[in-house]
């Protein structure tokens, strides 16, 4: 994109008092925005009203240093370096927006575009091979499914978004979500946890709800960087955006448009994925969740979204099934039969019964020790040592849980 196009797009967004909708039909009656910004008030006013009409014969407060800080964030993706991540700014209309967005009541008119670049040999020598094609990105799009879910789940709920992630990404399938902490940044990991850079193929999409010029939480700095190398983050908002509150909820629908359906693993009853699931139903995607324990405040919003209609899942291979998705081999992305019921060193080691007492629902120290007859100081000790191991996790409130491994 020349700086003279980038430029007319930045207006458009910018301009006071249009909106995406407005804007839409301002593009579908003149073209493209430079088009829109030499009409006269008249004409405008057939699609625009005065107001409208009257910020449009001029450039909006701010739109320099956003043009400056764009293009300038657009030249640090421009080195030729292997492995450096590309950046786009794509408008409505181009080859690379994704064609399921266009689906939605309320596209964005811009996105931005972190990553597409790929790691292979061969990029040394033709660059422009870092940048996917534009119908190879139409197909990651078609192919992904979103995962969602609390930002502060159980570490069940966190190990559960990471291997169903891993094992849909191992299917071929792109895993998209937005980033957060918790779930989000779970199921990303899963991602990439079964792509290798080396694959060249599109592994996660982030998207988020800041510029991309920012990375929030801050805390998922090298997260994001994994994904720019080996996936892609994708903001509607202008670089310097920084992270609004009102914005996450407005990017969910992207998530779940990007989406062939919509995974949530754990979430209260409220909570932003469930905006998600809804949005997705509403556009028509299937849903799914992962039931929990009855006792799990992080367990309600699966079971109401169960409740609701949505599908009961198990294992990945459910989610798949479900979307007829059957392009390779696929782990279940979670414990098999015999894993759930073998007791042996391997899973416990001296502390098996232990973790057959300990179930899989949160259980306080009490409770435990009326269910085994094992004096506190030895309790605690064998509960430490399982801890360390990663068989049990240590919640808040003084329970404990165990942790199921696939």
């Amino acid at each position: 994109m020349e700086r003279e196009e980038l430029s007319d797009w930045l207006r458009l967004t910018l301009t006071p008092g249009v909106g995406n909708e407005t804007a839409r039909k301002l593009l579908a009656a003149f073209g493209l925005p430079t088009a829109i910004f030499s009409q006269s008030t008249n004409a405008l006013l057939q699609v625009a009203s005065p107001a409208q009409a009257a910020a449009l014969r001029s450039p909006p407060d701010g739109l320099d240093p956003l043009l400056e800080a764009t293009w300038a964030w657009l030249a640090e993706g421009s080195d030729e370096r292997v492995g450096v991540p590309r950046r786009r700014v794509v408008p409505l209309g181009d080859a690379l927006y994704p064609v399921s967005l266009l689906d939605i009541h309320d596209p964005p008119l811009v996105l931005y575009i972190l990553g597409l670049a790929t790691a292979v040999p061969a990029i040394a020598l033709a660059p422009a091979a870092a940048l996917l094609a534009h119908d190879e990105l139409q197909q990651y799009f078609a192919a992904s499914i979103a995962v969602v879910g609390s930002r502060n789940p159980t570490p069940q709920g966190a190990q559960n978004a990471r291997q169903f992630a891993k094992a849909m990404g191992q299917a071929g399938m792109t895993v998209v979500s937005g980033l957060a902490l918790g779930i989000d940044g779970a199921a990303h990991e899963g991602a990439l946890d079964a792509c290798t850079p080396e694959s060249g193929r599109l592994a996660t999409i982030a998207v988020v709800g800041t510029g991309l010029d920012r990375v929030y939480p801050k805390s998922h700095l090298d997260l994001a960087r994994r994904i720019a190398r080996n996936g892609m983050l994708l903001s509607e908002y202008p670089i310097g955006t920084p992270p609004l509150e009102a914005n996450f909820p407005k990017r969910n629908r992207l998530i779940a448009a990007l989406s062939k359906g919509t995974l949530v693993v754990e979430a209260a009853l409220k909570s932003g994925s469930l905006i998600t699931a809804r949005l997705a139903a509403e556009q028509g995607k299937d849903v799914f969740a992962i039931p929990g324990s009855i006792h799990s405040t992080m367990s309600r919003g699966c079971h109401a979204l169960i409740k609701q209609g949505a599908k009961l899942v198990e294992s990945a291979q459910d989610v798949l099934e479900e979307l007829h998705w059957n392009p390779g081999v696929v782990t279940t992305g979670r414990p098999s039969a015999q894993d759930e019921v073998r007791e042996s060193p391997d899973e416990g080691g001296t502390h098996a019964g232990l973790l057959a007492a300990l179930g899989f629902d949160p259980v306080s120290l009490d409770a435990l020790q009326a269910r085994t007859g094992i004096d506190t100081a030895r309790l605690q000790a064998g509960l430490m040592e399982l801890e360390l191991n990663g068989h049990v996790a240590r919640l808040p409130g003084g329970l404990f849980q165990r942790i199921a491994s696939a």
